[in-house]
């Protein structure tokens, strides 16, 4: 088995950033991520639940979906409505195997024209071979292996992105 190693590890397009502001750096998912910066684990932890944090989520899966009826198509491979999302809205819903169970849960966001779909790190490659054999033609699925993505929590979330 290969021991996983920073040269063998993945790197997020803001891996730049967390060295220049000295994360402490590990093994997650494939990727070299970071776990805590200067402050400490327990210091960010309390700051996100007590106000808000930023993390860099850039190793998930994203996918955007285009295509004529694509949000039907999906909808086909999820228990959640996609069809009455509005544009800018997201909804929280699972990939399900032909019984039903679930396969990997998902974050799926009405575009202006078409689906930005985000799965988990560990899962992407087969949820994206799960869309790639299971939707039909016609749907096109670009994958954004290069694009950062920021995740904005805690309960001062809404206005510090304000």
């Amino acid at each position: 088995m290969n021991k996983l190693t920073s040269a063998n590890l993945r790197q997020t397009p803001l891996h730049a950033l967390h060295l220049e502001l000295n994360a402490k750096l590990v093994p997650f998912a494939g990727y070299e991520m970071p776990i805590h910066y200067r402050s400490g684990i327990l210091a960010e932890h309390k700051h996100t639940r007590n106000k808000a944090g930023l993390f860099d989520v850039s190793h998930m899966g994203q996918v955007i979906l285009r295509g004529d009826n694509v949000s039907a198509a999906l909808e086909t491979l999820v228990p959640g409505d996609i069809v009455g999302l509005t544009t800018g809205r997201m909804r929280y819903t699972q990939f399900t195997n032909s019984d039903g169970g679930i396969l990997d849960d998902i974050l799926v966001t009405r575009l202006e024209e078409g689906l930005f779909v985000v799965v988990n790190a560990g899962c992407k490659d087969a949820d994206t071979a799960h869309m790639l054999d299971k939707l039909p033609p016609g749907i096109e699925i670009d994958v954004q292996n290069s694009s950062a993505l920021i995740a904005l929590q805690g309960p001062a979330a809404v206005t510090v992105l304000s």
